[in-house]
């Protein structure tokens, strides 16, 4: 007769565990990462394979060292190397997904408390350290199919990002199709929006995720970048390269959207994706960083509790505060 227990709320039950929605989302980024080998080689692999074992191991040792219940099963570590690694050029040594992934797991995850209690997103926060840290490094990008071998020398091979071809005025060197399919230099996860959106769709079919922050977060790029294009370059096209360079496609669906780390109402959501967009275009429009997704999307996490608290929707039945009795 369970049925017939009075609990507190909330009620609502669903099958969905953190390790099947942690699943689903290594599933959405598999297509882009399939691509990503495709184009920088084996090395993405790599560095891939090298950052989420790390970050599981950190985990691992971590909570054993703590002597606290084993959490690796639910795949959440996974999903924060892979996310890293996602975020990094292929030319970096295989030491820094390292460092990031204890930056990660150990700093920004299991020092606050765990899956669930972190302030800010794991993976875009280690992924600011590495940058700041060790900034020539993490501008090292190579051109697709100039494949590295897996212990490669990082000052070989360089060049721009269509993102810095933006920067500097110019128009990308690559075709419009080229960016969104991704054949143009840039980090392992984020070159092809093509295989990113069919990850993303995945995730919104599985209800993963909702449309409220990837919406929000890409129209309002989209409309800073049409009121304020580029010098010599038309509207639309200076849109279209916008949305498709940069880390701004993987951040928008598979970072933003974090559940810890974002708002639970759909308004507040809405706000917060507005918020992203506004602060990504501002640090590529005036400052002299060409790209502001990772910045953005950790101010926006910062935050999140605020814009929860001013949208949070009345409870049902309850009277408003200045309604009187």
């Amino acid at each position: 007769m369970d049925f017939l227990k009075v609990t507190s709320s909330p009620h609502m039950r669903h099958e969905d565990s953190t390790r099947i929605i942690m699943i689903d989302v290594i599933i959405a980024l598999c297509p882009a990462l399939i691509w990503a080998i495709y184009i920088f080689g084996v090395r993405a692999l790599t560095i891939t394979l090298v950052s989420v074992l790390s970050a599981v191991l950190f985990e691992f040792l971590y909570r054993l060292i703590m002597k606290k219940s084993q959490s690796i099963g639910d795949f959440s570590a996974a999903v924060t190397g892979m996310l890293l690694a996602f975020s990094l050029p292929v030319s970096v040594p295989l030491w820094m997904p390292v460092v990031g992934s204890f930056f990660a797991i150990v700093i920004v995850k299991q020092l606050y408390g765990g899956i669930g209690k972190n302030v800010v997103n794991p993976a875009l926060a280690a992924r600011v350290f590495l940058f700041l840290a060790f900034p020539s490094e993490m501008a090292a990008f190579t051109k697709p199919f100039e494949k590295l071998p897996i212990f490669a020398n990082t000052d070989i091979i360089a060049t721009a990002t269509p993102l810095a071809s933006l920067k500097e005025g110019t128009a990308p060197s690559q075709r419009t199709f080229d960016l969104f399919l991704g054949n143009n230099p840039g980090c392992i996860g984020e070159v092809s929006v093509l295989l990113l959106a069919a990850g993303a769709l995945y995730l919104l079919a599985r209800k993963i995720i909702t449309w409220h922050i990837p919406v929000a977060y890409i129209a309002t790029a989209a409309v800073i970048s049409y009121i304020f294009p580029g010098s010599g370059m038309d509207a639309v096209q200076y849109v279209i390269c916008e949305l498709c360079t940069g880390g701004l496609i993987l951040g928008a669906f598979f970072m933003a959207t974090d559940y810890t780390t974002s708002p639970v109402s759909a308004k507040g959501r809405i706000i917060y994706g507005i918020g992203c967009g506004l602060i990504t275009m501002f640090i590529r429009i005036c400052g002299g960083y060409p790209e502001g997704v990772s910045f953005a999307i950790l101010v926006m996490n910062c935050l999140a509790w605020y814009i929860d608290k001013f949208t949070k929707p009345r409870v049902f039945g309850g009277a408003k505060k200045n309604e009187k009795k």
